[in-house]
């Protein structure tokens, strides 16, 4: 290999044996760079070297060159940490949900951007691009919970970056100009509607529009009174086997209900649920039951069918898929359903809480406040008693 010295001793220009271009090398910010100069001829590549040396280290006096991880290696490093440490602890779909967010979205933003790039100012322009990204792909901006989520994931890698001292703080990620965000309740279905959908569901049930779906028509009745019954999410339904529900009769109540043990995406839980889920429960396993067996198999799932598309079309029917703020109503409606009933009864929302594995807070916040009954009229309607101002003139 044939080597030329410039620049004192600090800029090599040089030819591989197999080359016919002239490469230069030179050692900054901790790290040997190199690149190819695209030139035969010697006098040209020396030129080419001492443009590119001087330039480097312009760049590097300014601050642009350094030896800094970039974000690239940040989130490459939170994700091997990440799917390893939670393993078993975070649903599969929720970890997948940051690598999506990380491949999709942030690498391309953020990828080369040493650590110390990314300021304040840096993520407002991420919020920036992403909305009129949006916009110019699919003419409106992402939702304000998908744009939360990936400044989530984004948090998460900068926080792995702190733990292995590739950075000293984190950077500032609240949203300039925003104001207190409305809160509303979630799509539920009042006593009324409840009673109006289960009986549209039971009439689908026993004369379904076509003979071939009886099957599905009385699944989904089944589905619905067992939700509204039970509180459990939608995905957490879906994995449910017949292993994981026993009958039994309650202690506290001397009621016969169902003990369930739920799989989502808070890890194992439990579930009591009203009596109202008994019998859904009962017609499931008698239905699936195959041939010439009492009851499905332990492992067999109680819903293998969501059953999205009936359940909507019957909504639309009854004047149901949308409450009266314009929320589109779900699956999801029935646990929003099932506590909003119970906190209507007098339940302790602490033991709701439980039973739902979810928090205090998000039941206050999203279910407690549009609740007539939680608000206690003798409390409010307090008269204070006026004082008698004739007796006074007297005294």
């Amino acid at each position: 290999m044939t080597t030329h010295i410039l620049m004192g001793g600090k800029l090599h220009v040089y030819k591989r044996e197999n080359s016919n271009y002239w490469q230069c090398s030179t050692y900054l910010a901790g790290k040997n760079r190199r690149v190819s100069t695209k030139e035969e001829s010697l006098a040209k590549a020396k030129d080419f070297a001492e443009d590119w040396y001087l330039e480097l280290h312009g760049k590097h006096k300014r601050g642009e060159v350094t030896n800094e991880k970039t974000f690239r290696i940040a989130a490459k490093q939170f994700e091997r940490e990440y799917e390893i440490i939670t393993e078993g602890q975070r649903n599969p779909v929720y970890v997948e949900g940051h690598k999506t967010r990380l491949r999709v979205h942030l690498i391309p933003f953020f990828g080369d951007m040493g650590l110390s790039q990314i300021t304040p100012g840096q993520l407002q322009e991420y919020r920036i691009h992403r909305r009129e990204k949006a916009m110019a792909e699919r003419g409106k901006p992402p939702a304000r919970n998908t744009l939360h989520q990936e400044i989530v994931t984004l948090r998460q890698v900068l926080k792995t970056a702190i733990r292995h001292g590739w950075m000293q703080h984190l950077p500032d990620f609240s949203e300039p100009y925003r104001s207190s965000g409305k809160i509303s309740h979630r799509a539920w279905f009042s006593p009324e509607e409840y009673k109006q959908l289960y009986e549209a569901t039971r009439r689908r049930a026993k004369a379904p529009i076509r003979s071939r779906y009886q099957w599905e028509c009385e699944q989904l009745h089944d589905y619905v009174l067992f939700m509204a019954n039970t509180g459990l999410r939608p995905d957490e339904a879906k994995r449910l086997e017949y292993r994981d529900v026993m009958i039994v009769d309650d202690d506290a109540t001397g009621d016969t209900i169902l003990e369930i043990s739920v799989r989502g995406k808070r890890g194992v839980g439990y579930c009591k649920s009203t009596t109202g889920a008994v019998r859904p429960f009962e017609r499931l396993k008698k239905r699936n039951a195959p041939e010439g067996q009492e009851e499905p198999e332990p492992t067999a799932l109680l819903f293998p069918k969501t059953h999205r598309q009936l359940f909507n079309a019957i909504l639309e029917e009854e004047g149901l898929k949308f409450d009266r703020e314009g929320q589109r109503r779900t699956a999801y409606s029935l646990r929003h359903t099932y506590i909003c009933l119970r906190l209507m009864e007098g339940a302790d929302i602490y033991q709701i809480a439980k039973n739902c594995r979810t928090s205090v807070e998000m039941i206050e916040k999203y279910y407690a406040s549009h609740i007539s009954t939680n608000l206690d009229a003798a409390a409010i309607n307090v008269r204070r008693p006026r004082p008698n101002k004739n007796k006074e003139k007297a005294a």
